[in-house]
């Protein structure tokens, strides 16, 4: 009889090209992701080594990570490192033959939004892309990982990667997730809980009651997170949500490939029988809103809890830790979350820049007016999103509050364009990681909910949003 597999093993031993004792698995990839920051170095090395792109037809560019957010700047770059490398983007798409999805396009944005969105990610594919957030794109049941420089230029060769196999964890979250609560607080939940490194060498499979209620947005704000506990990508077996969600994409089969391609992708879901190396269970229904306090997304605590103590520390190494980072945020130990002020407010980035999380944040801030202590900046993950939200009325929601509605990009998730904090800033954003200069030199991150960030900017401080009194 055929060994029980599950999802992660299914997609894994489908996709081996060659496998020898002791080295590394050759694994073909289905789907190959590119932006500006980590390809040029890669599209140079393959003409020194006088080599083709070998499946152009599989590759797909977007400009994203250091693309100015403003309609005026987004044509004329002041940054020449931005503009060359972006330049440089547009130049080698052209010449190998690969889609890019340029400003003004009507697709252009932050490249795990676009990738799902378009219905390029699909079942039981492989995606690659030189970002470690392509764990983003596990919530269709896809293998999806970050690699490096060297294995973008490896792979647009050759179609090929050369990886060690992960093993394997289930977590499994009973119960439903509370009002007030989103996946951003229970995957933050999860890694505060977890560790940092609590996922290491692990694919992990997302399962139980409360994930099988999750729309695709949501999902894939669980995967894009997996990588900030160590794991190697996060994964969520495909059902009919995912099937509904792709349905009539622009790249999504259709017609009979489409009758034909659910019909594969239904049987991605790991056997009754299968072993996992690791099994964790949480229950999803005890979930409060959470607020990272430190300097990794581990340090957090429920927006009802307290900065961490030193005294609280287990050993001498984690004592270190959290000095450092209370000196770092400018914090006092055991202070309440709820009395953290704030000078800025993010709400986008591949974690929650989303036409759903965009949704959860002007539902609200309807009818109110954001702090005068703080600036609010809205980015929408595509330009895509930005077209419905608008439709929508979600723009107006936004500028009427006094936030700054803006152009598609990464923007203030990091450091590598306009849109940066200052020095001793402190900012509640949707993003994905807090630590020491990710948002500008000597910047605060404080990651948390869309909802919660809308929260926090009309109240200039945390609150919990739970008892939040919404306006229509």
């Amino acid at each position: 009889m055929e060994k029980s597999k599950t999802l992660f093993e299914k997609v894994w031993d489908s996709h081996t090209v060659m496998q020898r004792e002791g080295e590394p698995t050759l694994l073909y990839i289905d789907l190959h992701l590119v932006h500006e920051v980590t390809s040029p170095q890669a599209f140079a090395g393959l003409r020194l080594a006088k080599r083709q792109v070998r499946r152009p037809d599989l590759t797909f560019a977007t400009i994203d990570h250091n693309i100015p957010t403003t309609s005026d700047e987004r044509f004329h770059i002041k940054d020449q490192i931005a503009a060359q490398q972006i330049a440089t983007l547009r130049r080698n798409c052209e010449s190998a033959g690969i889609p890019l999805f340029d400003v003004g396009s009507g697709r252009q944005g932050i490249v795990h939004v676009i990738g799902p969105e378009l219905g390029l990610t699909q079942p039981g594919m492989t995606v690659v892309c030189g970002d470690s957030h392509t764990s983003t794109h596990g919530a269709f049941g896809a293998l999806a990982f970050g690699i490096g420089t060297s294995e973008v230029e490896h792979v647009l060769a050759t179609q090929c990667v050369a990886q060690t196999k992960p093993r394997s964890m289930r977590l499994t979250v009973s119960g439903n997730l509370p009002e007030g609560t989103s996946s951003k607080d229970l995957v933050l939940d999860i890694i505060r809980r977890l560790g940092t490194d609590g996922g290491t060498g692990f694919v992990i499979e997302y399962a139980g009651e409360a994930i099988r209620s999750l729309t695709m947005e949501e999902r894939m704000t669980l995967c894009n997170m997996s990588i900030e506990c160590g794991a190697r990508a996060g994964m969520v077996a495909p059902d009919q949500t995912t099937f509904t969600y792709l349905h009539g994409r622009p790249y999504a089969p259709s017609g009979n490939a489409w009758t034909e391609a659910v019909n594969r992708w239904q049987q991605l879901a790991t056997d009754e029988s299968a072993q996992f190396d690791r099994e964790v269970s949480i229950d999803g229904s005890r979930l409060e809103p959470i607020v990272t306090w430190g300097t990794n997304p581990g340090m957090a605590a429920p927006i009802t809890g307290r900065v961490a103590r030193p005294d609280e520390a287990r050993d001498a190494s984690e004592r270190a830790a959290i000095l450092a980072a209370l000196e770092y945020m400018g914090l006092q130990p055991g202070m309440r979350i709820e009395d953290i002020s704030l000078d800025r407010v993010f709400i986008g980035s591949c974690t929650n820049g989303r036409l759903e999380d965009l949704r959860a944040a002007a539902k609200v801030l309807r009818g109110h007016k954001i702090h005068a202590s703080v600036t609010a900046l809205v980015v929408p993950g595509s330009e895509s999103v930005k077209h419905e939200a608008e439709r929508e009325g979600l723009d107006r929601v936004f500028i009427e509050a006094g936030a700054e509605w803006r152009e598609p990009g990464c923007s203030m998730c990091l450091g590598m364009n306009p849109d940066i904090l200052a020095p001793k800033q402190r900012c509640a954003s949707t993003s994905n990681r807090n630590f020491e200069g990710r948002q500008g030199r000597e910047g605060r991150t404080h990651l948390v909910s869309p909802a919660t960030a809308a929260a926090a900017a009309v109240a200039g401080h945390f609150v919990d949003v739970r008892g939040w009194h919404y306006k229509e």
